[in-house]
């Protein structure tokens, strides 16, 4: 269970890194909120991205 929950932790974590570091390329003068609105819309993503991977894989 445990590999399992770290599994998944390091999904999301992955999804996360790469969503926020396209966020920041894509903004065109980084100012901190745009940083706070992008990191935590990159986590949402990164739940929406695992869920939906779980689904196309059952």
């Amino acid at each position: 269970m445990r590999s399992g929950a770290a599994a998944a932790a390091a999904e999301i974590l992955l999804w996360w890194a790469a969503l926020t570091a396209l966020w920041a390329v894509l903004i065109s003068t980084p100012d901190p909120l745009d940083l706070e609105i992008g990191t935590a819309a990159a986590l949402l993503a990164a739940f929406a991205a695992r869920g939906a991977r779980r689904a196309a894989t059952r």
